[in-house]
Order: C-alpha cells, then structure tokens, then sequence
C-alpha cells in the first residue's frame, strides 16, 4: 500500500474540490437545475465567476421564436399568382395562325410560299366549328390558312368573314369528331371596354415571334386613340398599352386581371420595329359589334347617306364662293333617295376638274351622328357604327345658313355599287 504525506493529502482534497466546483458550475451554465437551486449554487461562487456563468445561462434561456411551418410559404406574391392564374387558364385557347400565299415564279407561274404569322382567340364552340377571332392583315393575302393549337395540333382554317375597316376577322376550323372535346378547348370570354381606366393592369398573351403563347404584362397607358391602319382606315377608340406586343402578337388577346378580352392586340408604334412601350389594341366592344354580323352575314352592313361628295380644297372655295372652307359638298343625291327625301340638295353646275366632273351649287355636310366631317375618311369613321334603315342627323350649310336635317341611312354597300 503506497502511503502519502500529510501535505500530498492536503493538495490531493483541494484539487479534488476545485474539479467539483468546476463540473458543478458548467452544469448550472447549462440550466441543469432549476431556478431556485441555481441561485443557491451561484451564491457560493465569488462575483467575477458568477457573472460569467450567468452569462452562458442567460444565453441559453432566451425564448426562440416558432419558425412557420415550411409549407404554408408560399414562393409567389398576390400579384404573381394573379398573373400565373389568367395564363393557365386561357393559354391554351390562344391560337397561332401561319398562312400560306401565292406568288409568281420566273416563269409567271403560281408558286405557294410562307405567308405571315399571327395569334388569334377562341372565341365560341358550335356544332358546326370552332370560331377564332383575329386581326383581318393576319390573313389579309393568305391563300391558306393554318390553325395551330396548345396541343400541338393543326387545323386549315376558313374565313368566316372580314372587317377591312376594324382590321377584323373571324375564322373557323372543324376539328374532327370528338377532337374538341379532347383537347380540352376553352374560349376565352368577352369583357367590357368601356369602363377601362388608364393605369388598369393588362396582360397579352400571343406568339411573338413565333414563340408560342407568350405572356406579357403592363397597364393601360392610353384610351380613346384614334389610329391609321396600313389601308388607311382610321379606327377609333383604340387602347394603348405598355404590355409588350410584337410581330406574331396580332390577333391575340388583351385581358383584364380577370381573365376576360378587352381588346384585341394589332399594331405598335416602333422607330426600330420591335416593342418600346407603345401598343394598340382594338376595343373588345367594337369586336363584340363586329363578331356577330361577320358569323350571320359574312361582312358588316353599314349605314351611308346615298349622295356623292367632293372633299373641299381651296382652289374650289375659290371657284364656288362657298362661305364655308371645310366640309363635304354634295355634288349628286340619288333620285329618290332617303337623302333627297330628307330635304337634301345637290349641285346643279357641272365644272370639269381634271378628269372628273363636280355639280357646284349643293349643300356643304359639316357634321354627321355627332362627329365632324371635312374629309372622306370622317364620314366614313361617322357612321361606322350605324347600320342600314337607321336615322342621324345630318349638319349642312346652304349658302350662308346653316341646318340640320334628320337622314334615314341607306346600305353603303348598294350605294358605292351604283
């Protein structure tokens, strides 16, 4: 038995002590005791070792916040869902048409080649067919015409019937039997274009680019504009949008947060042919008047007043010694017409101008159904909208008075035929 001095006893319990010391303090450091047992133990320690000991405990009582559960976050805003909302519901009744057109080889032979490209909306689902909505340049000079769908499929489309005027077409491709149920089609409804507010979010969804049902998201930067198509017709009322839209967008529709078409994307305003911000989409409410005599008629029946007229130029206010410099003369009224029965009168002098012959001496239309007239192009954007065997007013000047007659509007078309 190996025996120690008294002195080796003596460090032997002190050393012995300050391990039990040491143990017992990294214990209460780490909250092993409770609270009341704690401050008994802490109590024994001089204040220096106190304080840091307190300051590992303090340490690791501080609350911890509950954490969310990792599937109630989502990885989308509001806004976002919004716009993923409108694109997986209506992408697939966006459609992208390709067109086929003739030209002549060499040889002055017919020779088929790619036309152009645009989008188009279904629209509505009959027994007969599936109806597309589209811009009329999108076909304009196709000899073919090709549907193409989501699914990847693709149909020949027909004309159903055309608009020139509201750069408008509707067109039609019959799926066979079952297909369309099949392929899960879906028409993309009509909203209101009339309520619109500048500042409002739209959202575009075409084949810009051949790159198919793209989506593009921006405001209404504009209402009420007043745009010159590339056949110089005039359409009014059309929306302006930042959502960017290029070639391959035409046709396509432009929607509101809801899902629902308020316009139809045509044209862009672009120095260098691609989008900077400036786009125009013709109104749905136009379209809406437009779809339902292009699918019963086949074209759009329009009112006119059955006179022919001469847009005033200077050299013949001179001539004539009108009082007035701008309007429409009326040089010829159809015989027994509605306008000759409403009291107006045409020229009686004939003049020579060129090759043309003018009756110098009739009333000067100044103002049709409320709009303005001083060019052909106004009384065609005047009465638009108005339909055969309806009445307008009709503004004149005759001589130095000014008067107003009530008109009943004959069918333009049988008009300009005679």
């Amino acid at each position: 038995m190996k025996l120690y001095s008294r002195g080796q006893m003596v460090l032997f319990s002190i050393f012995s002590v300050i391990g039990i010391l040491a143990v017992i303090m990294i214990l209460v450091g780490f909250g092993v005791f409770d609270a009341p047992l704690q401050k008994a133990i802490l109590s024994l320690f001089p204040e220096k070792e106190r304080s840091s000991v307190e300051t590992v405990s303090s340490a690791k009582e501080q609350p911890v916040l509950p954490l969310a559960p990792v599937n109630t976050l989502s990885p989308y805003t509001d806004d976002e869902r919004e716009n993923i909302s409108v694109y997986e519901r209506l992408n697939s009744a966006v459609v992208n048409i390709t067109t086929e057109t003739v030209a002549l080889n060499w040889f002055l032979e017919a020779v088929p080649q790619d036309g152009g490209s645009g989008s188009g909306s279904i629209i509505e689902m009959r027994k007969d067919g599936v109806y597309v909505l589209t811009n009329y340049h999108v076909i304009e000079k196709a000899n073919k015409v090709f549907i193409n769908l989501a699914d990847g499929s693709q149909f020949n489309g027909v004309v159903v019937g055309v608009d020139p005027e509201n750069d408008i077409a509707v067109l039609k491709f019959t799926p066979p039997s079952g297909a369309a149920a099949n392929a899960d089609l879906h028409t993309i409804p009509f909203g209101e274009s009339g309520n619109l507010k500048v500042g409002q979010k739209v959202l575009a969804i075409g084949n810009p680019f051949a790159l198919e049902r793209t989506l593009t998201v921006g405001i209404v930067s504009g209402l009420g504009r007043p745009i010159k198509t590339a056949n110089q017709h005039v359409i009014r009322d059309m929306i302006q949008t930042d959502a960017s839209i290029n070639p391959g967008n035409s046709g396509g529709p432009l929607l509101d947060t809801h899902g629902r078409m308020i316009g139809i994307n045509t044209m862009i305003y672009s120095p260098s042919g691609g989008s900077v911000g400036i786009g125009f989409a013709i109104p749905v409410n136009t379209a809406k008047r437009v779809v339902a005599e292009l699918i019963a008629y086949g074209k759009v029946r329009r009112g006119w007043l059955d006179i022919s007229v001469v847009q005033l130029f200077p050299n013949l206010v001179n001539y004539a010694k009108l009082s007035i410099s701008s309007g429409l003369l009326v040089s010829r009224v159809r015989p027994n017409g509605f306008a000759e029965q409403a009291g107006i009168r045409e020229g009686r002098d004939p003049v020579r101008y060129g090759s043309s012959v003018i009756y110098l001496g009739g009333d000067v239309v100044t103002n049709v159904d409320g709009m303005d007239v001083s060019t052909i192009a106004d009384l065609y954007a005047a009465l638009e909208d108005n339909k055969p065997g309806e009445k307008v007013r009709v503004q004149i000047m005759r001589g130095d008075k000014s008067m107003s007659l009530t008109v009943t509007l004959a069918d333009r078309e049988e008009v300009i035929r005679q």
